[in-house]
């Protein structure tokens, strides 16, 4: 069972930490911790942690001088003043009852998250339910063309390897993935909230789109007066939760009348560009090199929330220029059998449909997609729209559900879904059934495509070796 999170607030944290030396990691090779312990170690204190296995996000963060354990003990904890760990861990963590039994401060990821945040002026917050790392990286590269903001991404930023943070000036923008999954999000301070889309997700935690729809309001209220919230005006789940907001609101969209529009789409060849437009005057024209509709929303919010906290339009328009995408974000990963093969993320309905379909828009012959369901709750609770959304594929690998923190209490399986699909999906199971499937499948002219946000990754050193 997942541990909650705390919710101590930046002040009481300041106070719990005033005279500590050391802190601790728990889960420390995770995207988000390994870059708060980076943060961390970067602010002068002695910084180590611990994970389940060594991995080469592990290997990076010793190479900064930051203390790694494989495994988990008290022993561990020698040395330490404070513990921050994630809430993927549960009560009979060793390290975790250890803390808590030598009377160590204690903290959740968002909570200590939020109190690094509260000390920087302007705090923007990246949230959805899809698009995050995407947009967040996408808003880094502008950010980083106009000054030297601090980044903390639920990707890693492909420009530096094995990180998700960028750590800048104290005087610069502080620029953060707000996670929604149990709450997390409602720990941070942003001064522009920015809110993608809804949708259901995390049906293991939200139980309904009003409970969805509650926290993303409540987390649009944590915003302050003068930033306010940025939100999707396309998104009818988002316009519901922001009904009767009494603070400031900014929209975009590419549909309905917005603040923030994208005027003049054009889809060539995997590129992508439009005219970044604010009450139908043209700022600058955007041009980015990644495909999908999905990415010119998560484009234009990323220009928008620049915009509001003061970036210039031709500063905006070279840092996306730049930009090649986020870590296992349609990252290509080389060729096979003359087809072209790409990682990506994708785990939720929505998320899969929009990247087939922006596949389909880059000219190639047929679309294969591998693909690894992210936990059974998921699977069980959106199966139909899984169905839908994997139909969009020419063939379908099905891997596997990676558990993650679950238990099969659902009896539901990779197998099944393949065969609520039909015909064009293939239960391939193990990762070097896939690796198979891919390699007498594959033909010049296909893109394929592997899927997941678990271990799936594994794939590609059988694909080639």
């Amino acid at each position: 069972m997942a541990l909650p999170n705390t919710h101590y607030g930046a002040l009481t944290i300041e106070r719990m930490l005033r005279s500590c030396q050391g802190i601790f990691f728990i889960g420390v090779g995770g995207i988000s911790m390994s870059a708060l312990a980076r943060i961390t170690k970067r602010q002068g204190y002695r910084v180590g942690g611990s994970d389940r296995t060594a991995s080469e996000m592990t290997a990076a963060l010793a190479e900064d001088g930051i203390e790694i354990f494989c495994g988990h003990s008290a022993a561990h904890l020698d040395g330490y003043d404070a513990v921050v760990y994630t809430v993927a861990i549960d009560g009979a963590n060793p390290e975790y009852r250890e803390a808590i039994c030598r009377g160590l401060p204690v903290l959740s990821r968002s909570d200590y998250l939020g109190y690094l945040m509260a000390r920087f002026s302007k705090r923007i917050g990246v949230s959805g339910m899809h698009g995050k790392s995407t947009c967040t990286a996408m808003c880094a590269h502008i950010l980083g063309e106009a000054g030297d903001p601090t980044v903390l991404c639920g990707a890693e930023l492909c420009e530096k390897t094995h990180s998700s943070c960028r750590i800048g000036s104290p005087d610069g923008v502080f620029l953060f993935e707000a996670c929604e999954y149990m709450d997390s999000f409602l720990d941070f301070y942003p001064s522009l909230a920015v809110i993608l889309n809804l949708g259901m997700d995390h049906v293991d935690y939200f139980h309904s789109m009003e409970q969805i729809r509650r926290s993303f309001r409540a987390f649009a209220e944590r915003a302050d007066g003068e930033g306010g919230v940025l939100c999707n005006a396309d998104d009818s789940e988002c316009l519901q939760a922001m009904e009767g907001f009494a603070g400031r609101v900014h929209s975009f969209a590419l549909v309905a009348p917005a603040e923030f529009t994208a005027e003049r789409i054009c889809y060539e060849k995997g590129n992508t560009s439009f005219d970044f437009c604010r009450y139908g005057a043209r700022l600058c024209r955007i041009s980015i090199s990644v495909c999908g509709e999905h990415n010119v929303y998560n484009a234009l919010a990323a220009a928008a929330a620049a915009f509001l906290v003061g970036v210039h339009p031709e500063q905006i328009a070279k840092g996306l220029a730049d930009f090649r995408g986020a870590k296992r974000r349609m990252e290509r990963k080389g060729s096979l059998n003359g087809a072209e093969i790409y990682d990506d993320y994708g785990h939720h309905p929505d998320e899969i449909k929009a990247t087939l379909q922006g596949a389909r828009q880059m000219g190639y012959r047929r679309v294969l997609c591998a693909y690894q369901p992210h936990t059974y709750s998921r699977t069980a609770g959106l199966l139909r729209e899984f169905v839908e959304a994997l139909g969009e594929a020419d063939r379908v690998f099905m891997v596997d559900i990676y558990a993650a923190r679950e238990q099969n209490v659902y009896g539901v399986s990779s197998a099944q879904l393949a065969d609520r699909i039909g015909e064009k999906a293939r239960y391939c199971g193990s990762f070097a059934s896939t690796a198979a499937a891919i390699r007498e499948e594959a033909r010049e002219g296909d893109l394929v495509i592997v899927m997941g946000a678990g271990d799936v990754f594994q794939v590609f050193d059988l694909l080639w070796n």
